[in-house]
């Protein structure tokens, strides 16, 4: 519909768009039935305005249309993609956990074009959507697979050529080290201003990474515009804040998880990571700017405008995990805009959008020392005194689950021996009980805002983890007579901390490693650790040559001769560091059960004007752990939820393969239905010919392994 004329056009938009009239823009309109950006808009609210489906026939919803990916062979093991769609002029555009894009008629499912950025035999890696650009006619979509960024027109799906070298740009060049020695690539898609595509990057979380330097390309012709040192170079602002020569060897604070746009003020905001390594920061004393902080730039230039730092000197791996989402809120009769930064230790900030301000009090507070050999703890951690937590932030004895004697006598002997003084205690020898952990509270799936209420939604992980510290270098002083002994030591070096000494992996996250002899081609597994792979970067330039070999020889059981050690390697003097082998593990009883009572992962809804909840709600049911009678677990999840103008919140992504609808006022369930798998991506919403339909990415299943995307609608009228 063109024009705003007349009875009907009148009744449809008002049905479509809710509190969208006839005198909005053209444009408002068009945002309001599209989905045009990851995570809806550039202020990453995860709102559809649309209000067709609403709370008073939700219950109606059906499945209308599936795309089947089929970029996985049969038999395949099934694989889950983070994907969020975005749907511009009727087309819906999706990549696959394998990383292919997929144009499909948003209104009928059916397949316009695919792009494979891969070639044969080279591994995929986590992609959370596409980001979209037109000028008049010109139309493109913006990707990134492995280190490269890629232009491709919106309409033919292939490579726009005079962008960058051949439609691609190599984000390993223009960064600190050599570009033949690191992996740089993107987990979240960029974000556009004007004629500018903004990215992060994704690195290895360990030693000799590389800094996580903010950069900006034109869109047209792929020329970098500027860069942004998130590790400050010597006279730039937060220099101060590391050792002197730290921007020479210091990696990460990178932007993994996403940004925001304000287009009026021209800036851009940004959550950035911790710096490496996660767990120890000797070698980075300091209070390592700007790693954890929202970071607040000139979108046009790069320039610093301002910064807020949500954790001193990480070791706990707390990086900010989604982007914040840029809303406004209602105080003394004044409406402020602001940002609300949620993070993983179940904090949330909320933040002055012109000055970075706190708009309710931060205090900073004594917090414990460590006691590591080198590492210097920074003393105090900033604590916002509103919002409450959405998650646990401490535990005692009483909330150490019972399922059988056995069990509770073993987890809480574990957690009288480890070291625990609530929040921020740091990583310690003895071990050290985490929570909120490594994944708990917010992840990347973020919040989804309600301008019309100021009501911020947030899912939320309850998460403990027993962290183990060992001397990284300590396995090379065992007996490395062999490669294999010597991969051994290297693979708990490097690998340990996500797939587990014994390589059993944390699945689906963190693969098992052991059996892949004879199951997957040594050259296949060789490339996915140099490029990197689902959700694990690349360690090209980070293992040695040797190591590599010695990696490679361990998880294929190769019992090769003897290595020559030259003179100078035995000799060299190697710094003291130090990992956490049980990182990104849900702290479990002897029997798998988790050792912090229920539950385990809520959705919260948060009035920002006032700064209280109005409503909390387990997510998700484990109903083998339910007790009789109980509310239900929650089940730990990162997707995120989308609230619309119809009064509902949608979201899924836990185990129980649920997508649930809930009234957003309320907090009550008023639809669910069973996926044919797993999701792990958000849902969004857009509408086609005056119908509105709510989308999302599906996992894998047996018989198809590679995914699909689903949409729902409420039936025809007859």
């Amino acid at each position: 519909m063109k024009q705003c004329n007349g009875y009907i056009g009148i009744l449809l938009l008002i049905g479509l768009l809710g509190s969208v009239g006839c005198t909005n823009s053209k444009e408002k309109i068009k945002q309001g039935r599209t989905w045009m950006t990851y995570q809806g808009d550039a202020a990453s609210s995860s709102y559809s305005p649309l209000s067709q489906i609403n709370a008073s026939n939700v219950n109606q919803l059906q499945n209308v249309w599936t795309f089947q990916t089929t970029d996985l062979p049969d038999g395949a093991d099934p694989v889950t993609s983070q994907s969020n769609p975005i749907i511009v002029d009727g087309i819906l555009y999706a990549n696959s956990a394998k990383q292919t894009v997929y144009a499909i008629n948003a209104k009928t499912g059916e397949k316009i074009w695919s792009f494979n950025p891969l070639e044969k035999g080279e591994p995929s890696a986590t992609s959370r959507g596409v980001t979209y650009w037109e000028n008049g006619d010109d139309k493109r979509i913006l990707y990134s697979a492995r280190n490269f960024l890629m232009a491709i027109d919106a309409t033919t799906g292939k490579l726009i050529t005079t962008f960058g070298e051949n439609g691609k740009v190599n984000l390993n060049v223009g960064v600190r080290d050599d570009p033949n020695k690191i992996s740089v690539a993107l987990t979240t898609p960029g974000s556009i201003y004007k004629d500018l595509i903004i990215v992060g990057s994704r690195l290895p979380d360990f030693y000799g990474s590389p800094p996580g330097d903010i950069r900006a390309y034109n869109i047209k012709t792929g020329e970098l515009a500027w860069t942004f040192h998130t590790i400050p170079h010597p006279g730039e602002p937060g220099y101060e804040t590391w050792p002197p020569d730290a921007y020479k060897y210091a990696g990460g604070a990178n932007c993994w998880a996403g940004m925001s746009i304000d287009s009026e003020r021209g800036m851009v905001f940004l959550a950035l990571g911790s710096p490496t390594f996660d767990f120890y920061g000797a070698d980075r004393e300091g209070a390592n700017l700007y790693g954890n902080s929202v970071l607040a730039l000139d979108a046009a230039t790069g320039q610093y405008k301002w910064h807020f730092q949500t954790v001193h000197h990480d070791i706990w791996d707390y990086d900010l995990p989604c982007p914040p989402n840029l809303v406004t809120l209602k105080q003394d009769g004044k409406e402020i805009d602001a940002v609300a930064q949620a993070t993983k230790h179940g904090f949330i900030f909320v933040l002055n959008r012109d000055t970075g301000e706190p708009i309710f009090p931060v205090e900073e507070r004594e917090v414990p020392e460590s006691h590591l050999p080198g590492e210097i703890a920074y003393k105090t951690q900033p604590f916002p005194t509103k919002p409450k937590p959405f998650v646990k932030q401490s535990m005692t004895e009483e909330d150490l689950n019972y399922f059988t004697e056995q069990d509770y006598d073993s987890i809480l002997k574990t957690f009288r021996s480890v070291r625990y003084e609530g929040l921020f205690t740091p990583p310690d020898l003895k071990g050290t009980l985490s929570i909120p952990a490594t994944r708990g509270g917010v992840n990347w799936g973020g919040a989804a805002f309600d301008p019309n209420s100021s009501y911020l939604y947030i899912r939320g992980n309850n998460l403990p983890e027993i962290q183990t510290i060992v001397d990284a270098n300590a396995h090379f002083a065992a007996d490395n007579s062999t490669r294999y002994e010597y991969g051994r030591a290297a693979y708990k070096k490097y690998c340990a901390t996500c797939h587990g000494t014994e390589m059993e992996g944390v699945p689906p996250t963190f693969p098992a490693l052991s059996g892949l002899k004879g199951k997957v081609e040594e050259h296949e597994t060789l490339l996915k650790i140099r490029q990197g792979g689902g959700q694990m970067p690349g360690f090209k330039g980070v293992l040695t040559p040797r190591e590599e070999r010695g990696v490679m020889a361990f998880l294929y059981d190769k019992e090769e001769p003897l290595i020559e050690v030259p003179q100078d390697i035995k000799s060299e003097e190697v710094p003291v560091r130090y990992m956490n082998s049980t990182a990104y593990r849900t702290w479990s009883d002897p029997s798998g059960n988790p050792a912090l009572k229920a539950p385990w992962n809520t959705l919260n809804a948060l009035n920002l004007s006032t700064g209280e909840y109005e409503w909390q709600i387990p997510l998700g049911n484990d109903e083998k752990l339910q007790e009789k009678g109980a509310p239900d677990t929650g089940l730990m999840a990162r997707s995120g939820p989308m609230v619309t103008a119809g009064g509902l919140v949608f979201i899924s992504g836990a185990a129980d393969k649920k997508l649930w609808a809930f009234n957003k006022k309320t907090g009550k369930l008023v639809w669910e239905t069973e996926l044919p798998a797993a999701n792990n991506a958000n849902v969004c919403s857009y509408s086609v010919d005056g119908k509105q339909y709510i989308a999302l990415s599906v996992g894998g299943t047996n018989e198809n392994p590679s995914g699909s995307v689903m949409a729902f609608a409420l039936p025809d009228l007859k």
